[in-house]
């Protein structure tokens, strides 16, 4: 893990990356009725959710990535992802490998017929529930500008672990939130990015 303690510049926030580790808590969320949730093999319906082709579902699945779906009665109206093994974002800026006992999770899809009626962190918290007694901590990245995203990821019980920025010389680094450092630190190694013990804004 790379920490770098002089001041640095960063331009802008690119997005957050968010963390639950076992034994944190899990918040009691509002009832969704008709709500269902499993993990799924079934291409077809995973692929209809995210609009993507057949065979990119097949591919991750074929990487050992889990898809769970959730459905209001018989109707799939949700998709995410859990990665193990090996990961990325940011358009292929960061790939990372996934150690044992944490897992990585991502792509997640709401029709939007479906939005905004709490099936995200219901999602999000079947996961959780799902994979804990195999796995310690949990990641997941989202947009700075996403702010459906970071209520759900919230309201599920995720704790922030570090703000990625873009850093004056074009590359992201990461800056730690108030009193999560042991988190950050995690966070560091586990995607290989810079983290900045002190940081100044761009005015410009």
């Amino acid at each position: 893990m790379r920490t770098r303690q002089e001041s640095t510049i960063f331009r802008n926030q690119a997005g957050y990356i968010s963390t639950w580790w076992r034994g944190d808590p899990l918040p009691t969320l509002s009832s969704t009725p008709d709500l269902y949730i499993e993990r799924s093999e079934n291409v077809e319906a995973l692929a209809h959710v995210m609009e993507c082709p057949r065979e990119e579902v097949s591919n991750l699945l074929r990487k050992g990535h889990e898809a769970y779906i959730a459905r209001i009665g018989a109707q799939p109206v949700a998709v995410g992802w859990s990665a193990r093994r090996e990961a990325g974002f940011g358009g292929g800026l960061v790939t990372f490998r996934i150690p044992e006992g944490n897992r990585y999770l991502y792509d997640f899809v709401t029709l939007p017929a479906w939005r905004g009626r709490g099936i995200y962190p219901h999602l999000l918290q079947y996961i959780l529930k799902a994979e804990s007694s195999t796995n310690e901590r949990f990641w997941i990245v989202y947009q700075f500008t996403n702010t459906a995203s970071k209520r759900g990821i919230e309201k599920a019980g995720f704790r922030l672990a570090s703000n990625v920025c873009f850093l004056d010389d074009g590359s992201l680094g990461l800056v730690p939130p108030p009193d999560a450092f042991e988190r950050a630190r995690a966070c560091a190694r586990l995607v290989g990015l810079p983290l900045i013990a002190g940081f100044t804004k761009d005015q410009d």
